[in-house]
């Protein structure tokens, strides 16, 4: 097995200024501009943290603001009835703010769901 790596070429797109520091490092070290964002890329990956597994959500998730996680550890706490409900009142109140600008296509399984969509006056 030899010894010799095998390289690729890609082409970035950097901001100016991180271009201009790799350069700056690059001659400062002698090295040259590819090795330096070879080390850095090196460098992160050695210091990312692992990943996380498709589907995990985790409230502590630093996206999430302190009134969104609020707002998400309360509606866990609902059963999934409530959790329902909520989101239909949710959609309800969104309809009368601001309906839809495209014409929606509604279908029913019986002819009596029909009939008490058209009694709570969602049409």
């Amino acid at each position: 097995m030899s010894g010799k790596r095998k390289y690729a070429k890609i082409a970035i797109t950097l901001p100016e200024e991180d271009l201009r520091t790799a350069d700056r490092l690059a001659k400062q070290q002698d090295r040259p501009r590819s090795w330096i964002i070879a080390e850095a890329l090196r460098r992160y990956a050695a210091n990312a943290p692992p990943p996380r597994s498709p589907g995990h959500a985790s409230t502590n998730d630093p996206g999430l603001g302190e009134s969104r996680r609020a707002q998400l550890l309360a509606d866990l706490r609902l059963s999934p009835e409530e959790r329902v409900r909520a989101a239909e009142e949710t959609a309800r109140v969104s309809w009368m703010l601001r309906p839809p600008l495209a014409k929606r296509v509604l279908s029913f399984e019986r002819y009596e769901d029909y009939l008490e969509w058209k009694r709570r006056g969602e049409s």
